[in-house]
């Protein structure tokens, strides 16, 4: 007796997912709607819930009902780990959910802004990795006004004690603040780059995560994302260079 292949049927995975009935699964898939890990998918396929990607008009179905991702709008004084030895209040103390959700990458305690929680490991990985190049906007208010050469110097690269930054996306949008885009993730890097052109940080916000931002969202709110949100932030993640 010939073993069948490994998973369960596309379509009903895709109907526990809440994408439609199994019969409106099979009219999708059927008519080339649904690919599974970028392939245009056919009645009988077989899926891993934990490992492939399934998209249904390019839109990834979240199939693994397990996987959850929400984004915090951080306030100050909020520690960006799941627990923290000296008592202080984390970020995972702000989200109240069942499943045990860790914060993607850091904002140090005085940096407000988005941070993303997931159990996803692949989805982590994939935002925080240098080598994927996502991109984190910053808004960095600063002590005095910086020069243009100063913000060229942002621009270029700036020399810190663990050695050179990449290139930074910069504009300065009003006198005492700087827009910052980056795509690494050293140690409060937006904070010692300012210092080192001489206009120290007053208040840092991170106001974007790759494709993703949200303004509506209050400090200390917090709520899921949707399908079609979490399908661009992965998007936004390149292959590894």
């Amino acid at each position: 007796m010939t073993d069948l292949p490994a998973g369960q049927r596309l379509q009903k995975v895709l109907a526990h997912a809440g994408v439609g009935s199994r019969r409106v699964c099979e009219d999708l898939i059927a008519d080339g709607r649904v690919t599974v890990n970028d392939e245009v998918a056919e009645l009988g396929r077989r899926v891993d819930p934990e490992s492939d990607v399934v998209r249904v008009d390019g839109v990834i179905a979240h199939i693994d009902p397990t996987r959850r991702t929400v984004v915090l709008n951080k306030p100050v004084g909020v520690i960006s780990t799941a627990q923290d030895t000296h008592g202080r209040q984390t970020v995972v103390d702000l989200v109240d959910v069942a499943e045990r959700l860790y914060p993607v990458g850091r904002l140090d305690a005085d940096t407000e802004g988005l941070i993303l929680l997931t159990n996803d490991g692949a989805l982590a990985h994939r935002l925080t990795h240098p080598s994927h190049g996502v991109e984190k906007e910053y808004l960095a208010s600063v002590d005095g006004n910086p020069s243009r050469l100063a913000v060229r110097s942002l621009r270029d690269g700036i020399e810190l004690d663990d050695g050179m930054t990449a290139p930074a996306k910069v504009s300065s949008p009003s006198p005492g603040l700087l827009r910052i885009t980056i795509h690494e993730g050293r140690n409060r890097q937006v904070r010692r780059m300012c210092d080192a052109i001489g206009h120290p940080v007053t208040r840092l916000v991170r106001v974007r995560i790759g494709s993703f931002t949200d303004r509506q969202l209050a400090p200390g709110e917090w709520r899921d994302l949707d399908p079609a949100e979490l399908d661009q932030l992965e998007r936004s993640a390149t292959p590894d260079r």
